[in-house]
């Protein structure tokens, strides 16, 4: 009993690390983004997507190295899940009716889905190669060449300003902390699952995925807040594009990796399904409103009843 409450209470510690440590360390390299004259589409692609994704990268080097891949790949699909049903099915509640540009999530999402095909495709053997993630780590800055031809001639945001360094230091001080934070993080997953017996992808899939998809809910409201829908929009399908490629892949380019196939295989093909459902209302509507954001949260919540189903 001391031991499932040392471990439930140091899973909280390690998620309020990485909260903090990830508002800060985004909101400094977006100030560093500003400075240097990005579109906001660039800001919310780039700088805002894979800051809030630093804890899904810092548990896929951690939990590689240790060699729980299953925690790399469940944490990974998992905040693809979390991130375009849950998140932005919760966005329209919290805040207002979010108008959203068709071109830029045709394309964006376009980038998402094949990311999620090839991962699927890498994950249902079983394991993750060093090839593999080259491929996987290489294939994020070739998605954003096409996601920079989108933004030429948008208007630039944010103004000049001089204190590059001290937003430099704040930002790798975050950057440390989300470290040290998913180091808590999956050493009290790793306990939890043994002292439950409960397999550490399905912990991963849905309980990790959740805690280290909250820097993108605050980000995207504080967003929202400041009339910036653009990034808001753009972090949430950027960061599923970084989950499905960057994410998964930086791990086991250091250390290769073994996962649960058919388990992994599973989750991503439903990731993959509400994914397409997900882009495809949006396009289609050019909005998320309260309605759009019931079916999307319905979609995360039946997640559930897939895995278990899937898992009797």
């Amino acid at each position: 009993m001391l031991d499932m409450i040392i471990a439930i209470a140091a899973l909280v510690a390690g998620f309020a690390l990485l909260i903090f440590s990830s508002d800060k360390a985004v909101k400094h390299a977006v100030n560093i983004a500003s400075s240097l004259r990005m579109s906001p589409l660039l800001i919310g692609f780039l700088v805002v997507s894979l800051g809030t994704d630093l804890p899904q990268i810092a548990n896929s080097i951690i939990s590689s190295a240790i060699g729980h891949g299953d925690i790399n790949v469940g944490d990974s699909l998992g905040s693809v899940l979390v991130q375009i049903s849950l998140v932005l099915g919760l966005l329209p509640f919290l805040t207002t009716t979010l108008k959203v540009r068709r071109d830029e999530i045709m394309v964006i999402g376009a980038c998402q889905i094949l990311m999620l095909i090839a991962t699927i495709s890498i994950i249902e053997k079983g394991y993750i190669t060093r090839m593999n993630s080259i491929f996987l780590v290489a294939s994020w800055p070739l998605i954003m060449l096409i996601i920079r031809k989108i933004i030429r001639g948008r208007p630039e945001i944010g103004r000049t300003d001089r204190r590059l360094f001290y937003h430099s230091t704040l930002a790798i001080v975050g950057f440390a902390g989300v470290a040290a934070g998913s180091y808590v993080v999956i050493s009290s997953v790793i306990t939890l699952s043994a002292l439950l017996n409960i397999h550490e992808y399905v912990v991963s899939f849905f309980l990790i995925a959740i805690g280290t998809s909250l820097p993108e809910m605050a980000v995207d409201l504080t967003a929202i807040r400041k009339g910036q829908h653009e990034i808001a929009i753009d972090d949430a399908i950027g960061s599923c594009v970084v989950d499905a490629s960057f994410s998964i892949g930086i791990g086991p380019l250091f250390y290769p990796i073994a996962v649960s196939a058919n388990i992994a295989e599973t989750t991503g093909l439903y990731a993959l399904l509400v994914s397409i459902v997900v882009l495809s209302t949006l396009a289609a509507r050019e909005k998320l409103d309260r309605k759009a954001g019931i079916l999307f949260i319905m979609l995360y919540l039946l997640s559930y009843l897939m895995l278990y189903a899937r898992i009797r």
